[in-house]
């Protein structure tokens, strides 16, 4: 079966259908949704259980990344994350003690998405709301588990342009990170403004979905040598948005 980045794989669940915003919207719809407008995301599959889950092997390549499918926020609080899977019984003893960490919390499991590990790079925060007054804005800014001591964004006002985001990345703090700081290669900064563009480009998901959608955060977004990846995307739906199919 053809690999490729985020392209769904053996033991998908049933498509979904259409999704109300009252709902709540899992990282695996997330996904789904910001592939449609270009975004990289790991190559993956959805399990419903240890059997599926030990397929994703015949596809995926190790070292695999565990998580937990549900509604709950902040997955990894709870142990629904399990990271550097590299083999079957790795698989099991991962999957089962997500199952046993979402019983413990009174979290319900809808399922179990497996991918690949992203290559190692620069954590970077993309995201964006649709403000009252001034519609759709996108950010751009430090990822990762830091975002919210260091809050190094930037924000425009949808659509962006190309020449805007490369002056949103050269006006955040962590900006020498992405050109090559003590000695470390540079990463690829195109790919991060496609990333970017895609959520706040002219024909970007916060510009045309901006009826269904009051904020999305795609944290972190990996950026290394070898292009930009979602490794982790959420997704707030408004509640008097139309349904998202």
């Amino acid at each position: 079966m053809e690999r490729t980045l985020g392209r769904s794989h053996v033991g998908a669940l049933a498509p979904p259908g259409p999704m109300t915003a009252t709902e709540p919207f899992t990282e695996v719809r997330a996904k789904e949704w910001i592939a449609r407008y270009g975004v990289p995301t790991p190559a993956r599959c959805v399990a419903r259980d240890v059997d599926e889950a030990l397929r994703s092997l015949d596809t995926l390549r190790p070292p695999l990344v565990v998580k937990l499918v549900s509604s709950a926020l902040h997955k990894s609080d709870i142990g629904g994350v399990r990271l550097g899977i590299r083999n079957a019984a790795e698989l099991r003893e991962a999957v089962d003690a997500i199952a046993g960490a979402a019983a413990q919390h009174g979290v319900a499991v809808q399922g179990y998405l497996i991918e690949e590990t992203a290559p190692k790079g620069v954590e970077v925060l993309v995201g964006g709301m649709i403000d009252a007054v001034f519609g759709p804005a996108v950010v751009v800014g430090l990822g990762g588990v830091y975002t919210e001591i260091f809050d190094d964004v930037a924000a425009r006002i949808c659509p962006v342009t190309r020449d805007e985001v490369l002056d949103m990345i050269a006006e955040i703090k962590a900006a020498p990170l992405l050109s090559g700081a003590r000695g470390a290669a540079p990463v690829d900064v195109d790919a991060l403004v496609d990333v970017v563009l895609a959520l706040g480009g002219e024909r970007g998901l916060l510009v045309e979905d901006a009826q269904r959608i009051r904020e999305i955060d795609l944290n972190p977004v990996i950026v290394s040598t070898a292009g930009a990846v979602a490794v982790d995307a959420r997704i707030v739906l408004r509640e008097d948005g139309p349904d998202v199919a």
